[in-house]
């Protein structure tokens, strides 16, 4: 997902729960009530798009060859990940619904359809559309109509969802231990152990976010999903069941979920998969201290034995009554990623001695540990634990671990909430591959990097010319109120810093483009070797350098420039001249920041490739994995031993070293800043209303 649509996605989330908020003061609805048709709207929308994306693919293939000229059946939309839906229940086609017709039914009768094409979401969808007003029903679909849902991609389903929940357990309304796992960590298992084929199962699988983003990971493969895997899971919600299941049928995908109490996964194996499963992959709940040991103690999934039980016959922690249970579903073969409590990893006594025998198997593969603040719901640092059991029978590998530590790999999406970026993720899984020998695979995406720096910087070129051009209608505009000889002149100093400039602009600007014109033509040259990818970047860092003074030209240039017209204005009396352009110049200010923004961006492009190649090869100059103080270190069953067990990345890796940043990136530093402002802001002006409305009902 782009910087703007993660943007646009954020901004839509907090129109959402502006509606959902205005439900809850204005009816006598409780947040259970309204969810779940909130949610069923979100999901018309979101298969609406894919379908259409769906119908253009398949006219493309069969324009091509590809497929014969005949009608699409649902098969044909399944292996695009969409549903092939009615005409009814398409939402373009719902949102033509007459002003005297009912909307509720006209929605009820969407759903029904829906399930009647497509039988895995039989029962599933909300019908109760028609408690609601037409004109709220209406107000929420045209705000759901918006570009952002129309081209969003990824688990947004479950984004929203994930939102939805931070803001209900804010209320009240939900069980705060209830939490959605971010795409980001998902995306990271889904990278390490690439979930392609067989059994996938998920023994908390929420609302599907696992199985969707194995979907991406085969799709991108070019593969069909459906025809690679089986997907199973287990949810104690029945209400977060059914959105799986609406999450799963979003995206074209069929999964056997089972819910309620059959899918209490402490005491059941409601698919019978111990032993079964190619892959494992989950986020179970965290600590949990309310497990029954005696139901529980002669469970054929705890081949470890129980890891402690307290006065009350309670096991005194579940966290590795799951660590046990996804080893033990796991086959020969099989691959386990999970998220898990941070205490797990060096908890003591009987915990200590269950991970003891965990390692001894030699599954114990890959260990990360991920900083907090990466959940809406929860601030606590976790780490993702991975098993490969081919790994026991692996007498070079079978008694070493790779500990990750990527507490300093992260990005701010907002004040409480990080995350890992796409490329931040693929960074991360750079590293596995080293550890598994796959150095062309580093390689490639080191590759990939350059090449999008290359291609970003001959791109940039039009966004800076647009922004030279923008820049000088404005100056043309105010020049008649600049060029006087009135004394002492408040617009001189401006003027001239602003006509320097903009020379300045187009020596640099015109140096910039030669400069990448030259890197394109040595990178078709350049070998695609380690030797070859190290020269091509080393020679890209003066372009990024480029890039780095262009930014704080064209930001000075743009401020320069606002500043003029405000002189103009206020000391010069501008408006009151019949000269003045007023309405050109504001619509010319405006279109200024716009290039501003979109030049600005370009030229960060560059340098952000350019960094990320530079923060792999870097740490692995050689294009194989070795020790990185502070991030990452492969160890041996021995120094475990030593460290009393304990798998706690950070506990091996050290502390890296204190960077001496002779490049400080003052974009990011604002970036984060403006974040933290705009957070502060926010709460602030919740508050403000929040204590506007006590005062109300308290009739003050």
């Amino acid at each position: 997902m782009t910087a703007d649509h993660l943007k646009g996605l954020e901004e839509f989330e907090a129109e959402l729960w502006k509606i959902a908020d205005n439900l809850r003061a204005n009816s006598n609805l409780a947040s259970n009530e309204y969810f779940m048709p909130i949610m069923g709207l979100l999901f018309l929308r979101q298969a609406t798009n894919r379908y259409y994306a769906a119908v253009e693919a398949i006219e493309a293939d069969k324009a091509a060859g590809r497929m014969p000229k005949r009608p699409a059946v649902a098969a044909d939309f399944a292996r695009r990940g969409a549903l092939n839906l009615p005409s009814s229940a398409r939402y373009d086609e719902i949102l033509k619904t007459p002003k005297d017709a009912n909307l509720g039914k006209a929605l009820i009768a969407a759903m029904e359809a829906i399930e009647a094409v497509h039988k895995p979401l039989a029962g599933q969808l909300p019908k109760d559309y028609e408690r609601f007003d037409d004109d709220v029903l209406e107000s929420m679909m045209r705000t759901f109509d918006n570009d952002v849902l129309r081209t969003a991609a990824g688990d947004v389903f479950g984004r929203i969802y994930e939102y939805f929940l931070a803001e209900f357990s804010k209320q009240g309304a939900h069980d705060n231990g209830e939490f959605y796992t971010p795409p980001s960590i998902v995306q990271t298992i889904v990278n390490v152990i690439e979930p392609e084929h067989g059994v996938v199962l998920d023994p908390a699988s929420g609302t599907g976010g696992m199985f969707v983003q194995s979907s991406h990971f085969i799709e991108r493969a070019g593969q069909d999903t459906m025809e690679r895997v089986t997907f199973y899971g287990h949810e104690k919600n029945e209400t977060t069941a059914k959105l799986a299941q609406i999450n799963l049928a979003v995206n074209g995908l069929e999964g056997k979920i089972r819910a309620g109490n059959e899918a209490i996964t402490y005491y059941k194996d409601p698919h019978e998969l111990v032993g079964k499963c190619d892959f494992v992959m989950a986020n179970p709940p965290f600590n949990v201290d309310e497990v029954d040991a005696e139901k529980v103690k002669g469970d054929r999934r705890l081949p470890f034995g129980l890891p402690g039980v307290n006065k009350g016959k309670k096991v005194s922690n579940a966290n590795y009554l799951w660590l046990s249970y996804f080893y033990s579903y796991l086959n020969e073969n099989g691959r386990a990623g999970v998220v898990m409590s941070s205490q797990a990893s060096s908890a003591g006594r009987d915990e200590a001695v269950v991970r003891q025998k965990i390692v001894e198997t030699g599954a114990v593969d890959v260990m990360i540990d991920i900083r907090g603040n990466f959940f809406y719901t929860r601030t606590v640092p976790c780490q993702l634990w991975f098993f490969d059991r081919a790994k026991e029978r692996d007498e070079k590998r079978r008694d070493q671990v790779l500990m990750l530590d990527a507490r300093n790999v992260y990005r701010k999406v907002s004040r409480a909430v990080y995350d890992f970026s796409p490329e931040q993720q693929q960074n991360i899984a750079a590293i596995i591959w080293l550890y598994r020998g796959q150095g062309e695979r580093f390689l490639k995406l080191v590759e990939s990097y350059i090449d999008h720096a290359v291609s970003r910087g001959a791109a940039a070129g039009a966004p800076l010319d647009a922004f030279t051009q923008v820049l000088g209608k404005l100056a043309g505009l105010v020049e008649p109120f600049a060029l006087t000889e009135r004394k002492p002149d408040p617009l001189a100093e401006t003027w001239e810093g602003l006509a320097t400039l903009r020379g300045t602009l187009r020596d640099d600007v015109a140096g910039f483009k030669m400069e990448v014109a030259a890197r394109a033509s040595d990178w078709g040259k350049s070998a695609r070797d380690n030797d070859g990818l190290t020269a091509a970047r080393m020679a890209l860092r003066p372009a990024a350098e480029r890039c780095r003074d262009l930014t704080k030209v064209v930001d000075l240039a743009a401020k320069l420039a606002g500043r003029a017209v405000d002189i103009a204005v206020k000391n010069l009396d501008a408006r009151e001249s019949d000269d003045w352009p007023g309405a050109d110049i504001t619509r010319a200010r405006k279109a200024l920041e716009t290039a501003r923004v979109h030049a600005v961006e370009a030229l960060h492009q560059v340098r952000y490739f350019v960094k990320q190649a530079d923060w792999l090869q870097d740490r692995f100059p050689d294009a194989k994995l070795r020790d990185v103080e502070g991030l990452v270190k492969l160890v041996d069953r021995k120094e475990i031993e030593t460290h009393d067990w304990s798998l706690t990345p950070g506990r091996y890796a050290g502390v890296a070293p204190e960077d001496v940043d002779e490049d400080f990136d003052f974009e990011e530093a604002l970036r984060s800043i403006h974040i933290d402002l705009k957070g502060l802001n926010e709460e602030a002006a919740e508050l403000a209303a929040r204590i506007a409305r006590n005062f109300e009902e308290l009739g003050v």
